[in-house]
């Protein structure tokens, strides 16, 4: 069993921008961000994306390509997504109709990823995977 990643020391800002994405029920881009910490002191996109990419260095907020939106990371409390940890593959399942984002990881996709990268030749630095669809609730 691994123990629980530590959170490293994070500034003013980073904080206050992770809270609004810890909180949010759905993915958010940097402007909808922004807006929210008006009244905190941001007045310019260019901090909440300082911000942004420090936490996802940290693995803390993963970007979602196909949305050009932010989520919280869901496995904060173990070592899949801290920085350095190797955690192989993010993956997403992001419902179309209420935009509810479900994070996971599988060992299986990761190994077979890992086996065709090396038979190619190929080193990858990240893979993300984004499933688009229905949520089991919206599919009913």
């Amino acid at each position: 069993m691994n123990a629980p990643v530590s959170s490293p020391a994070l500034t003013k800002n980073q904080t206050l921008v992770f809270d609004v994405l810890d909180r949010s029920e759905a993915p958010m881009s940097a402007y909808t961000i922004l807006d929210k910490l008006r009244d905190h002191g941001f007045r310019a996109p260019l901090q909440v994306y300082r911000a942004l990419d420090k936490l996802t260095e940290f693995g803390m907020v993963h970007r979602l390509e196909s949305l050009n939106a932010f989520v919280a990371c869901a496995h904060r409390e173990s070592s899949c997504c801290g920085a350095g940890h190797g955690h192989g593959t993010v993956a997403f399942a992001i419902c179309e109709s209420c935009s509810q984002v479900m994070e996971f990881h599988d060992h299986a996709v990761d190994h077979r990823l890992g086996d065709w990268a090396k038979s190619k030749g190929f080193k990858p630095s990240k893979t993300t995977i984004e499933i688009r669809g229905l949520c089991q609730t919206c599919a009913a």
